[in-house]
């Protein structure tokens, strides 16, 4: 059987204007002092595919309109609802006053493996990825409601942070939509 590439024009994405418009995930992103701006669009793009209801870029994050947040992003910047805010424990505390689950992606004690967490419907959940070289700091990892960390099995201690976002909001994604 052979298979034929289909073009753009017949994948039936959303327009920008539909996706303001559709319903989003339960899900909302937090970046937690990323240096990359290619990987600060990276998380963009993929929060557009899987319909992310919200990005956070705190710290010292950029923010669009970047060339370099863009290049990566392409054109989801304009899609995706985001905001900036300075201090990310704040964040953290203001969304669980709001009974949304905080979640850091992190390396750490008692740490729940991402293939064991299990998600509530109804539930909103809130995950915070941090910095390239020291992750998410560590009052931050002690404000959240979980760690959740991603089983790796080579000789590597970490994965790319756009990695990371793409594998977890998949896993996510698929756990509340299933």
């Amino acid at each position: 059987m052979k298979h034929r590439k289909l073009k753009n024009s017949e994948l039936n994405r959303l327009s920008p204007h539909q996706y303001k418009q559709a319903e989003k995930s339960p899900i909302i992103i937090i970046l937690d002092n990323i240096r990359s701006l290619n990987n600060i669009g990276s998380v963009f793009r993929t929060s557009d595919a899987f319909l992310i209801r919200k990005i956070y870029l705190c710290g010292i994050t950029a923010t669009p309109p970047h060339k370099d947040i863009q290049k990566t992003a392409l054109g989801a910047t304009e899609s995706v609802n985001w905001e900036y805010r300075k201090n990310t424990l704040d964040l953290v505390k203001e969304l669980q006053q709001e009974e949304i689950k905080v979640i850091a992606i992190e390396q750490a004690e008692d740490a729940v493996l991402l293939n064991e967490l299990e998600v509530k419907a109804g539930e909103t959940y809130a995950v915070i990825f941090g910095n390239e070289v020291k992750g998410v700091q560590q009052d931050v990892v002690s404000a959240c409601d979980t760690v959740v960390e991603i089983p790796q099995y080579g000789t590597k201690h970490s994965l790319n942070i756009a990695v990371s976002a793409g594998v977890v909001i998949w896993d996510l994604f698929s756990k509340i939509h299933s």
